[in-house]
């Protein structure tokens, strides 16, 4: 499954979930995460809404799991009514109180938009896209002649990433292109 972020260097907010639909007739809300850890809910105090106009943040009162959706209850909303309109509305956390990431691991929302050069310099582009697997995630680069290949994300193809400079050196293993 993959996500359609937005092309910003170093976002400021980074989506954890998107609402699909209220839940209950207490204003709770079922939410699709787009966070690698679900259970990080848990730990949410507060969250920001973004409903195109604005962003607004709201305080988290109670979470619950169900299948692959968290239910989560907000203190500015009581009532199924007064959550019917936030359908589709993206949940965002500020740098802040994103969790923290391993060496080696980056948020999605920093990658996209990166220069990409590969170490023989016999290519460049754009990385485009990531597409989570079960085995690693693949990148989707753009060449400059806008062709496009998918990437293993795995340490036999990144040599590096500078993610304040936006750039990335590739190593492209035999038969990739």
């Amino acid at each position: 499954m993959w996500i359609n972020y937005r092309w910003f260097v170093m976002e400021e907010f980074l989506q954890v979930g998107v609402i699909t639909s209220p839940h209950g007739v207490h204003g709770e809300v079922k939410v699709y995460p787009t966070t690698d850890d679900v259970h990080r809910f848990d730990k949410l105090k507060e969250v920001y809404l973004e409903n195109g106009k604005e962003k607004k943040i709201l305080h988290v009162r109670s979470v619950k799991y169900f299948k692959n959706m968290v239910i989560v209850g907000f203190k500015e909303y009581t009532t199924m009514n007064d959550v019917e309109v936030l359908r589709q509305c993206p949940l965002l956390v500020d740098r802040e109180h994103a969790v923290a990431l391993d060496e080696g691991e980056y948020f999605v929302a920093d990658l996209l938009g990166m220069n990409v050069t590969s170490d023989d310099n016999k290519y460049s582009g754009v990385l485009s896209d990531v597409l989570e697997t079960g085995a690693n995630d693949v990148y989707e680069i753009t060449l400059s002649d806008n062709k496009r290949f998918l990437l293993p994300a795995i340490k036999e193809c990144i040599v590096s990433v500078d993610i304040e400079n936006k750039n990335m050196v590739i190593h492209i293993l035999p038969g990739l292109l």
